[in-house]
């Protein structure tokens, strides 16, 4: 019933359906196909039982250190996305002032370094090669990234002009100062 609702949730009112899944969530979501599927003997073929045929798009971000900044300025000010006009469109917290935290990074960037490493195993695993975005692509040009997910689709690339960038990026002077001190403090 889960994966109905899901599936109801993602489609919208198109053919298509969007399911965005994280690392540190992609366990307990397997073994969920797992029991839904036992007869099928990989994880590729329980994605395409449960969702049809299906386009893996694998969104990375090269420079990890700004990653992890990232994630740690979020977890702490509880401001996650943010619209092009400034509007809060995701805050998990009330607002709180970020705050250099070394350890945190750290961790963070240990963490991403292996969850990276995690989604290379396991397409390598399920022999898939998926459809590659990166952040800093998606964020200097989300329209032709837009354009070539479409494509590879089998969709008209020419939807994507015009669409409007629903997010900001949230980066500022406050990450790249702490980008600078991260690195010289662990030179």
């Amino acid at each position: 019933a889960i994966f109905d609702a899901a599936r109801a949730y993602g489609t919208g009112n198109t053919d298509i359906f969007g399911l965005r899944l994280q690392r540190h969530s992609f366990g307990f979501f397997v073994r969920q196909m797992d029991i839904l599927y036992p007869d099928l003997t990989n994880d590729l073929a329980r994605f395409q039982a449960a969702f049809g045929k299906t386009l893996f798009i694998q969104l990375s971000r090269a420079n990890k250190l700004d990653q992890a900044i990232s994630y740690v300025k979020a977890s702490q000010t509880g401001l996650w996305h943010m619209a092009p006009d400034g509007t809060e469109i995701e805050r998990l917290s009330e607002p709180q002032e970020p705050f250099y935290d070394a350890e945190a990074i750290a961790r963070q960037l240990a963490d991403l370094t292996a969850m990276d490493q995690q989604w290379e195993h396991w397409f390598a695993n399920q022999s898939l090669d998926p459809l590659r975005v990166t952040y800093d692509e998606l964020s200097a040009d989300p329209t032709s990234v837009l354009a070539r997910i479409l494509d590879a689709l089998g969709l008209d690339q020419e939807t994507a002009e015009g669409m409007a960038t629903p997010v900001a990026k949230l980066a500022d002077a406050t990450s790249r100062n702490w980008a600078e001190r991260f690195l010289a403090e662990n030179d």
